[in-house]
């Protein structure tokens, strides 16, 4: 596996660039509990982990445009590339009752927008869990929980391709932002840009504890937006007074 030792001496003598973030709350999701997000020009992709649909929003007022059912389960995380839907399905459903095409473990579910049908399904890279995953020039990047890592991976063989090391735990929403990926960590309120070459963290956005929870989050003409899930880790109600809430992270 990777060698973080060098991350760790870095981390000692280089201290990274912080600031911190101004949230704007915009909606809420149509279902309450948007765990992912991806940004496109026609509008805002929200992947909700307890129903599992897929729904475009409207950027300015949240209106729905269109809602897919899928046959994801404790969505996790949602991207769009290639024509298709991808949804990060974290293991068996939440909140319903199961249905036999929902998710074992971690799976990536290439689903096609207009009909729901799901058209592909793939193991994640390291076997485990997945919050993130991102579209990116006919690859995948995907939070690897077991190898705390980013993985990319080649969105027609799933072939893994680059990884490169996190540095927090529960890594969420990803956001590309060439020469680096912004990594959300729900847990510790902190937002990370990580060098795509090696992992490196080349600047941070740390929000307030009083803010929305972070879990899905992507970029759109230079704003960076995420979604307060409301589900904390064991399954249960997070009690955050933002809960279901879209919003803007001004930095």
């Amino acid at each position: 596996m990777l060698d973080r030792r060098s991350f760790v001496f870095g981390a000692l003598f280089a201290p990274i660039p912080t600031r911190k973030g101004k949230v704007v709350k915009l909606f809420k999701s149509p279902d309450g509990y948007p765990n992912g997000l991806e940004a496109t020009p026609e509008g805002l992709w929200v992947g909700e982990q307890i129903t599992d649909r897929a729904y475009l929003l409207d950027w300015k007022t949240g209106e729905v445009l269109k809602k897919v059912e899928t046959e994801s389960s404790n969505t996790s995380g949602i991207a769009y590339g290639g024509g298709y839907l991808w949804m990060a399905a974290n293991g068996r459903a939440l909140g319903r009752l199961n249905r036999p095409a929902d998710a074992a473990a971690g799976r990536i579910l290439k689903v096609d927008p207009e009909t729901g049908r799901t058209v592909g399904r793939y193991a994640v890279p390291d076997g485990g869990g997945v919050h993130g995953i991102l579209y990116v020039d006919d690859t995948l990047w995907i939070t690897c929980f077991k190898w705390n890592t980013l993985c990319q991976v080649d969105a027609a063989t799933f072939k893994v391709k680059h990884q490169i090391p996190l540095h927090l735990p529960r890594a969420h929403g990803l956001a590309w932002d060439p020469p680096g990926i912004w990594v959300t960590h729900t847990s510790d309120y902190i937002v990370q840009k990580l060098d795509l070459k090696d992992g490196r963290v080349l600047e941070q956005i740390v929000l307030d504890r009083t803010d929305p929870d972070p879990h899905g989050m992507d970029m759109y003409q230079g704003r960076m937006y995420y979604c307060d899930a409301g589900i904390s880790p064991g399954a249960m109600a997070s009690g955050s007074p933002s809960a279901g809430y879209i919003c803007r992270l001004d930095r």
